[in-house]
């Protein structure tokens, strides 16, 4: 019997570590850094964080909840990228997906080559240098992540950087 509730403390303390790890990628940090991370890898400025484009992401997103679509906000006046999952997905891990578009991105032709590379070149745009992100889980237990940046990149026939 003492080995079991040992088993089971034991068991709760590494879930916790779990959960605890799992929302700490998600804070406003995490993202800067990331965002900041991959700037850097090319010679970019950091961002700084915006509440005011934070609470943006966040009023938006939250409003498809119940369908879990991606869907871009329109009239805004950021730039925003979105992630979805059907789990939970961390801030981080979105973020990570967007700059592993930097392999479809030729800066040579200022275009994508071979897939997607908008979400990478919105990251790495030099003018936008406020951040915002927010996380909300969907009704059916999916994740949105929203990263909106101020001001917008990705103008047709510029370069990022």
């Amino acid at each position: 019997m003492e080995m079991s509730k040992t088993a089971l403390a034991i068991i709760s303390l590494l879930s916790l570590a779990i959960v605890h790890h799992a929302h700490a990628q998600d804070s406003l940090q995490d993202f800067l850094k990331a965002h900041n991370t991959a700037r850097a890898t090319v010679g970019v400025g950091p961002m700084i964080w915006d509440d005011t484009v934070a609470a943006f992401a966040l009023s938006y997103i939250s409003g498809l909840t119940s369908s879990c679509i991606l869907e871009h906000s329109a009239g805004s006046s950021y730039g925003e990228n979105l992630a979805g999952g059907s789990a939970d997905l961390a801030g981080t891990a979105a973020v990570e997906m967007w700059v592993a578009e930097r392999a479809n991105y030729d800066y040579n032709s200022n275009s994508c080559v071979g897939g997607e590379c908008l979400h990478y070149t919105q990251v790495v745009w030099s003018n936008s240098v406020r951040l915002g992100c927010a996380k909300v889980t969907c009704d059916n237990g999916g994740t949105i992540i929203s990263c909106n940046y101020d001001p917008p990149g990705n103008y047709n026939d510029e370069r990022p950087y």
